[in-house]
């Protein structure tokens, strides 16, 4: 199936092609169907299946004919970068279209949103605290809303959000289209569904699994080596973009503060940052200005970089819905991917959990040449030259070491163009 045998305006299809859209996803190839007849739908998937184009497309579809310049469309989503990544989404897609959208989040000025919302949007794209601040301002009229869409409904029921989304519903027509996608369907979340939708129809792509085109190992290790083996990891691996999640704000900024002074392109996203430097990290590991992204649960929703070629869990999840969002992050849209966790002994109960939902064992790993009976000082860990092919000219990545950029030579990994440059490739031993 292609993009081209759903029943979209040619403009919108124009978009598509745009984007480089051909074969839909799972996600996409079921529940564009069913939204654009019009119901109410529950679409459960896990984050990077492609979701945001589900139900974008026939948005920008219903919304390609009647009134503009009225809020038709409000789509509430549980981040910042989430629902920046959706309106990016909404306007790429729907480029020839004419149909314009405004994201609405906190941590930034709101004077931006509000000029938007005056000049006349179709789509509103919005976390809800900065909604309801905007709503109780008389800055925002959403009694024409045609097409609601609660995205990662389960994190914004983690995060605290349904009193401002029950909230919200208050201010919305009773007769509307309401799409609601989830990765997980916790007690809270169906009861919501069930209060605002009417004869939903569902669609299931991977529930409560992690996405078969990842490759999962584990690294048992002591708490004392565990930042040693990290970096060993980064040496000795060949990688595209790395995204590494920390437990907590304050690991997530030291670490990339010390992957840093060992000399590797790297940001930290975390929640105390201000929503320019978030962005600038985010946008950074995107461009592939920065090859790891060290961030938090919290900070990583909304990340949307397909070329993520690893993620590493430093810190192990608290439960295994959690580790499912964490390693979504990689093998996105078909890609491959690998997700390394560095687990001490009390990390083994929930692998057993993980495990039991993968259908299958973890390999438990050893990195070769690693002392795992000696603690090594941050001071003395000391990384190995990237080695070249005899005649080649190519890295050999059983040595690979990823330096900041100094010669601008793009390398190979496993076949495939990086995504990044090299870390000062040098001719070695």
């Amino acid at each position: 199936m292609t993009f081209n045998e759903f029943n979209l305006d040619s403009r919108i299809h124009q978009g598509t092609k745009n984007a480089g859209y051909i074969t839909p996803t799972p996600i996409q190839e079921k529940a564009i169907p069913l939204a654009l007849k019009g119901g109410d739908m529950i679409g459960l998937a896990q984050t990077g299946t492609g979701k945001t184009a589900a139900f974008i497309l026939p948005i920008l579809q219903r919304l390609i004919r009647g009134p503009k310049r009225r809020i038709r469309a409000l789509i509430l989503a549980p981040t910042r970068e989430l629902a920046e990544q959706i309106h990016q989404a909404s306007r790429e897609l729907g480029k020839h279209t004419g149909i314009r959208s405004v994201s609405i989040y906190g941590g930034v000025g709101k004077s931006p949103q509000l000029a938007a919302l005056k000049q006349g949007v179709e789509i509103v794209v919005a976390c809800p605290g900065r909604l309801l601040d905007h709503m109780g301002e008389g800055n925002i009229d959403l009694s024409q809303v045609e097409i609601l869409v609660l995205d990662e409904a389960d994190r914004m029921c983690d995060m605290g959000f349904l009193p401002d989304i029950r909230r919200i519903m208050k201010s919305l027509p009773s007769q509307r289209q309401t799409l609601f996608f989830s990765a997980t369907m916790p007690d809270e979340i169906r009861g919501l569904a069930d209060q605002i939708l009417k004869n939903p129809e569902t669609i299931q792509i991977g529930m409560m699994a992690p996405v078969d085109t990842v490759s999962h190992a584990v690294y048992p290790v002591s708490g004392d080596l565990k930042k040693s083996l990290l970096f060993a990891i980064l040496d000795q691996t060949a990688t595209g973009r790395v995204l590494i999640f920390t437990r907590t704000k304050h690991r997530a900024k030291t670490l990339a503060r010390q992957l840093d002074k060992k000399d590797f392109n790297v940001s930290a996203l975390q929640g105390n940052m201000t929503q320019n430097r978030r962005q600038a990290a985010i946008n950074g590991f995107r461009s592939g200005k920065y090859d790891i992204l060290v961030a938090t649960d919290i900070a990583a929703r909304g990340i949307d970089v397909s070329e993520v070629s690893h993620v590493i869990n430093y810190d192990m999840t608290d439960t295994v819905d959690a580790y499912t969002h964490r390693i979504g992050r990689t093998g996105r849209a078909a890609r491959t991917g690998d997700a390394f966790t560095l687990a001490v002994k009390e990390d083994e109960p929930l692998l057993r959990s993980i495990e039991r939902v993968l259908g299958e064992p973890i390999k438990r790993k050893r990195l070769d040449g690693f002392d795992y009976g000696t603690f090594v000082p941050e001071s003395q860990f000391v990384r190995k030259p990237v080695s070249v092919q005899a005649g080649s000219g190519k890295p050999d990545y059983r040595s690979a070491s990823f330096r900041k950029p100094k010669t601008g030579v793009r390398v190979r990994s496993r076949g495939k163009q990086r995504n990044f440059q090299t870390r000062g490739v040098r001719q070695g031993k």
